[in-house]
Order: C-alpha cells, then structure tokens, then sequence
C-alpha cells in the first residue's frame, strides 16, 4: 500500500507563518497586560483636563489624579478588547471558503500588520516605562501615534524622548505624534 504524499506548498507555509506571528502577538498582548484588569472597570468613568499646552509638534493634556489610576487599566483593557476583536474577525476572513487567493494574501497582510501594531505598541510602552514613567499606554494605527504617560510634570527633553523612541519604532510621522499626560 502507498502512503498518501502530502505537498505543503508557499502559500500553505506562508498562511501558517502569518497565523502563528498573529498568535504570538496576541499572547504578547495578553501576557503584558496587569493582572489587576477586570470587567467591573469598564464602568469607571475617566475625564481629561482642559489645560493644553504645546511643545513643538507635540500636545500635553492633562488628567486629573483620581482618573489617572483608573485609566491605564481601562485603556488596556479597551484595547485588548478591541485588538481582541480584530484578530478574531482577520482570522474568521482568512479562514473563509468563499474568498480568491489575492483575498486571501490582503487579508494575511492585514493580519500581519496588525500583528506588527500590537508589537510595536508593546515595545513603545515598554520603553517608555524603562525611561522612568510609572505608566504608560500607546495607541498606534498606522498613520497616527497617541501615547499617554502617568507623570507629575513633562518637560522638553522627556517629551523628545518618549518621540525618539516612537520614531524608531514606527513609521509615522512626527507631526502625527501626540503625546497625553495623566498626573
């Protein structure tokens, strides 16, 4: 009897290579995001300051202290939710029947960009805290940069910072990049 040849071909590997990056990613996701996060701080209400001040190309807005602890654990469970959502609708187009192999190759590349979203936000908030922030959040889509940062006062050069490290992790431009603070 003759064993059945199973052939692999490169769009089979690359949709493997594609799902599994998507996979990872949101893993990455998951595990970075507080434990502390849960469904009862969906309700907690989070207000902004009116007091704006610019720096260059980059806005401050401020927060009052008692939205501030609230608000890094819902903005990351909002966009874990949200990113949650993308990946799971991108995975149920790609495994559609229905579609043509140029349908299929969009979507993959869909899906690895925003695989590429989720880690470039992990990194930025990543480095941002390593730059002595107690908190920080990123909010990337590809043309636009929003980073919010928990801090009691930001001066020039750490704005700079926090817009040398978005620079090197993405592709947007510096007039695009905003930057939020919450005291």
């Amino acid at each position: 009897m003759k064993k059945p040849t199973i052939i692999i071909g490169k769009k089979q590997i690359i949709m493997t290579c594609l799902t599994l990056m998507l996979a990872v990613a949101v893993y990455i996701n998951y595990a970075t995001a507080p434990a502390s996060m849960t469904k009862s701080d969906k309700d907690t209400p989070v207000s902004q300051g009116d007091d704006i001040t610019h720096y260059g190309e980059t806005e401050f807005v401020n927060a009052d202290a008692a939205a501030a602890c609230d608000y890094f654990a819902q903005a990351r469970l909002d966009k874990m939710n949200n990113r949650d959502e993308a990946v799971q609708t991108l995975q149920t187009i790609i495994g559609g029947g229905d579609l043509t192999e140029d349908e299929k190759v969009v979507n993959a590349i869909d899906a690895v960009q925003v695989s590429k979203l989720i880690e470039s936000e992990g990194t930025i908030e990543s480095l941002v805290r390593a730059q002595g922030f107690e908190d920080c959040v990123a909010y990337l889509d590809g043309e636009t940069a929003k980073v919010v940062v928990k801090t009691e006062g930001l001066d020039k050069s750490q704005a700079a910072s926090i817009k040398e490290i978005i620079l090197g992790e993405t592709e947007v431009p510096a007039e695009n990049i905003r930057i939020f603070e919450v005291k």
